[in-house]
């Protein structure tokens, strides 16, 4: 089965990839099939996955799933929240790639959440992944899953691996930053894989999708 994703940010699509292996599912970035990213007007996690995912599987005439996440700081009130990927402000340059700019922007965001904390002792925040699955556009029954993961953040960038504020949320029963762990420990443990679980069990149940193992283990 193939799931367009809601998304043409290239981290997202490989973590969720992985997580959705076991179900065989096909996931497409709605890049590769010409659709443009839909408006994130919302305040909330879910009303934002819910519209990219509608948008992509009217565009697709199919099946489509949208992730929304980000980064919420307890002191802050929440915030960055839905504003995660955006939440500095800055122009993209003439001739910049996409990746190019999502890097410069990474490092903007990170730049600027350290600042609004300077001096502040109270550190904690987690990230949050709210997925939505749709069958089609007008879908009456959207699968939703959501998925938290804790920690502090610390007061400078540690780790090279991953993306966004990655090198910011330290784990204290990892002593790393999210961007230490290696890429199979962060896809066991993550916001995303949490919400990925939750939507694998939901999709076995309310799409009659089964994981490959079964699917063969029946077919003998």
């Amino acid at each position: 089965m193939r799931l367009v994703l809601a998304s043409n940010n290239p981290g997202k699509l490989a973590e969720l990839a992985d997580l959705f292996a076991p179900l065989g599912v096909e996931l497409a970035a709605q890049g590769a099939l010409a659709i443009e990213e839909a408006a994130e007007p919302h305040v909330t996690f879910i009303e934002n996955a819910l519209a990219k995912a509608r948008h992509a599987a009217r565009a697709a005439g199919g099946a489509a799933i949208a992730d929304d996440s980000g980064l919420c700081v307890d002191v802050l009130g929440g915030a960055p929240g839905v504003a995660s990927a955006h939440f500095a402000p800055i122009e993209r340059e003439a001739g910049e790639d996409r990746e190019a700019f999502r890097r410069r922007q990474d490092l903007a965001n990170n730049r600027r959440l350290l600042e609004l904390l300077r001096g502040e002792r109270r550190r904690g925040a987690h990230f949050v992944a709210t997925l939505v699955a749709l069958r089609r556009a007008d879908d009456p029954e959207p699968i939703v899953a959501i998925g938290r993961w804790a920690g502090e953040l610390l007061e400078a960038p540690r780790g090279t691996g991953g993306f966004g504020y990655d090198p910011l949320l330290w784990l204290p029963s990892f002593d790393r930053t999210v961007a230490e762990l290696d890429p199979g420990t962060k896809n066991r443990l993550s916001h995303r894989a949490q919400a990925a679980d939750r939507m694998l069990a939901a999709l076995r149940q309310s799409w009659g999708l089964r994981a490959l193992d079964e699917a063969s283990a029946n077919g003998r």
